[in-house]
């Protein structure tokens, strides 16, 4: 009788737990143990989407779902085509976890809290006979003749197959680029931009709906939700700009301007709806009402106060150039941006692992054969944690078959 093949996952977060529940499913007789450098596992899970757990995102088109990745859009439509988000909703089904979509298509346990998918995966690993090896510091990782050797600080495994799903390490990046593999250099993605300003100052919590966002000298741009907080700009059309331009912000060492078009109008439209305004309601006093129901009150009058518009003004009393002036503020504000604020208790990192050094049909290293990588170790990353977590769970399903088919 056949020795059993071995399995050690780093990493004791959702890419690693996946990765090791699948494969031990699709076949039985693999012995797997996963190593936590950590006391606890699947802390990421747990505090993810304010503890409820952003799952995945209800977006069903691989070409649609990959445009959410800034980083890994070409080489993930490929794994999309064999693991998607409607195998996501069908695996946690199955594993008795039923999931929802909300209003604004992001994905939660119906039990509305993350302990639902840590009580699964740890049910599972449990009911598998999956080793978990906390406090495990990996310190080194070597390879002869196809087989590995992972050296922690008080144990030595040998495996067959090595999976890396470590999320951001350092430390576990350092090992990978001893094995001849390259590291993009990691810099922060999905951050709020610090901006002190007095049109915004003390608005914490006002929001407008659709909003568009460019970076000054760039390509860089982007639209949708735009939030003021008490430290600047927020909100899905600058998470989305940060992910986008995380490199070319980290070299710019986040101090840029960056232009705000509150409305998402085009500045003739807006002039011309301004014009209008002023014969309609020329008695009105002009901080009464603005011409654009989404614009929130009090952003209003600090937009006309730049304008050097007073709000005791009627309507007539505007001139072509205040108008002029007030339009400009409306559609192409200048704020300068100076430093960065990780989004809520997420911290994504644009960096990783070279994606061209890795076989997306298998997610193994193209450099060692039976080196497995997923998850966030990859320089992959996503606009917002459900993406994230829709990246370690098909990366996790396919290297999972990859090695329970071998």
């Amino acid at each position: 009788m056949s020795t059993k093949k071995k399995v050690i996952i780093i990493g004791g977060g959702a890419a690693g737990f996946f990765t090791a529940i699948n494969a031990k499913e699709l076949n039985p007789d693999l012995d797997i143990t996963i190593l936590e450098k950590g006391k606890d596992t699947l802390q990421k899970v747990k505090i993810s989407g304010g503890g409820r757990c952003n799952v995945t995102h209800a977006c069903f088109e691989p070409k649609e779902l990959v445009k959410h990745y800034p980083r890994g859009e070409k080489e993930l439509l490929g794994p999309f085509h064999q693991f998607m988000t409607g195998d996501t909703f069908e695996w946690f089904d199955n594993h008795q976890v039923p999931l929802k979509i909300e209003e604004d298509n992001r994905v939660f346990p119906e039990a509305n809290t993350s302990q639902a998918i840590i009580d699964c995966f740890t049910h599972l690993t449990e009911k598998l006979k999956i080793k978990v090896a906390t406090s495990q510091n990996v310190i080194d990782i070597t390879n002869e003749n196809d087989s590995w050797e992972v050296i922690t600080k008080n144990e030595s495994y040998q495996c067959d197959f090595l999976v890396i799903a470590a999320g951001s390490s350092k430390k576990i990046w350092e090992l990978v680029e001893k094995l001849n593999h390259k590291v993009i250099p990691p810099v922060p993605s999905l951050f709020t931009f610090n901006i002190k300003d007095p049109r915004i100052i003390d608005l914490g919590g006002i929001s407008v709906p659709n909003a568009s966002v460019k970076i000054a000298k760039t390509k860089l741009e982007n639209s949708g939700p735009l939030l003021i907080t008490h430290w600047g700009l927020s909100g899905p059309a600058i998470l989305k700009l940060s992910a986008h331009g995380a490199r070319v912000l980290a070299e710019k060492n986040y101090q840029y301007n960056v232009i705000v078009n509150w409305l998402g109008m085009d500045t003739d439209a807006v002039a011309e709806a301004l014009t209008n305004f002023k014969q309609e309601f020329s008695k009105k006093q002009i901080h009464l009402r603005s011409p654009f129901t989404d614009l929130p009150r009090r952003l209003w009058e600090r937009l006309l106060n730049a304008s050097k518009i007073s709000t005791k003004a009627n309507w007539a009393d505007l001139s072509n150039k205040q108008l002029s002036n007030l339009s400009t503020q409306l559609t192409q504000g200048l704020f300068n941006a100076n430093g960065r604020t990780t989004f809520k208790d997420e911290f994504v990192t644009a960096g990783g692992i070279d994606l061209k050094e890795i076989n997306f049909k298998r997610f193994e290293s193209k450099i060692h054969k039976n080196l497995f990588i997923v998850g966030e170790v990859l320089n992959i990353d996503a606009v917002t944690g459900g993406f994230n977590f829709q990246n370690a769970w098909t990366g996790g399903y396919i290297c999972a078959q990859s090695i329970a088919n071998s």
